[in-house]
């Protein structure tokens, strides 16, 4: 798929947000991928599963995998490409964990699917539990690389677009200087201006 295209896709769903953002690495950053909102919309969703099982295609997938909540549409559409099951991990006491009756069977082929891709911190804790359950991670996909390509998980990784959104330590966060409130996306504010 066309940069051009996704990024069009973007716009039309209402994707990229400009603010004030506390992303889930703990970064501060001016611009935030809301990819929920390209997932309202089933069509979208499938060209974009689509990019990543055609990827992955020839890797003998046996099983779709993502961390909650980014990921488990794109892990549901991405395993219904590829005809194959698809499972979601979730946190538990700070740690990511299968519930739900949830497996992966020893000697399973995994495909670990992410909505955007930051630091890549969930990524590698879906990676740690698919190994401590027997699983082979054959590749990483995503929808967004947001750090511009620096994030290697050692095993083949796709995503649909690169995007490098600069983001900052809190401690050093030149927005927070200009009044515009902090927000986490999808709750309300943390603090009030």
């Amino acid at each position: 798929m066309e940069r051009g295209t996704v990024l069009q896709m973007f716009r039309e769903t209402g994707v990229l947000l400009q603010g004030h953002f506390l992303l889930t690495s703990g970064r501060h950053s001016r611009e935030y991928l809301q990819c929920a909102r390209l997932f309202q919309y089933p069509g979208c969703t499938e060209k974009i599963a689509k990019v990543l099982a055609d990827y992955f295609n020839d890797d003998a997938v046996d099983l779709v995998i993502g961390p909650a909540i980014g990921g488990i549409i794109l892990s549901y559409e991405t395993a219904r490409c590829l005809g194959v099951k698809a499972i979601f991990a979730e946190r538990e006491n700070g740690r990511m964990t299968l519930r739900r009756g949830f497996e992966i069977r020893e000697g399973s082929r995994v495909l670990v699917v992410e909505d955007v891709i930051t630091t890549g911190g969930s990524v590698k804790e879906v990676i740690e539990l698919v190994h401590s359950c027997g699983g082979q991670v054959v590749g990483v996909g995503a929808v967004v690389d947001r750090s511009g390509g620096k994030v290697d998980f050692g095993v083949k990784q796709h995503c649909v677009i690169s995007m490098e959104v600069e983001s900052y330590p809190p401690d050093q966060c030149p927005i927070c200087n200009t009044g515009v409130p902090l927000t986490k996306p999808g709750s309300r504010n943390l603090h009030k201006s």
